[in-house]
């Protein structure tokens, strides 16, 4: 089973994209480097989004499901007609990769394995 798991945005300044968050909603962060953070909800024991200075800000944002199994979801979407835009590839927590599905959206899998 593949779930929506986790929204990613873009960022131009993250300090103040921290800043506002958590002054607006409590947000709690976790500095993944200076290009990433993740996001989580007091109270919540996993994140739920994340903000990334390599994503355009205000495109759509980038919904990434979770798959126990990369390899196989990989396959899946590829044999019902979506196309791999970027590889699996290891980051800290897991591995990822994104697709696109017939009308272009794109979007992201990723597994802890």
């Amino acid at each position: 089973m593949t779930l929506i798991n986790y929204i990613e945005f873009g960022a131009t300044d993250m300090a103040a994209t921290q800043k506002f968050y958590e002054s607006a909603f409590g947000w709690i962060f976790t500095n993944y480097g200076p290009s990433y953070m993740g996001f989580k909800e007091p109270g919540q024991e996993f994140e739920r989004g994340g903000f990334t200075t390599e994503s355009k800000p205000g495109a759509n944002p980038l919904v990434i499901l979770k798959s126990d199994d990369l390899e196989s979801t990989k396959d899946i979407i590829e044999k019902a007609g979506g196309k791999i835009v970027k590889e699996i590839f290891a980051f800290p927590g897991g591995r990822r990769f994104h697709f696109s599905d017939p009308s272009g959206n794109e979007l992201a899998v990723w597994s802890t394995k």
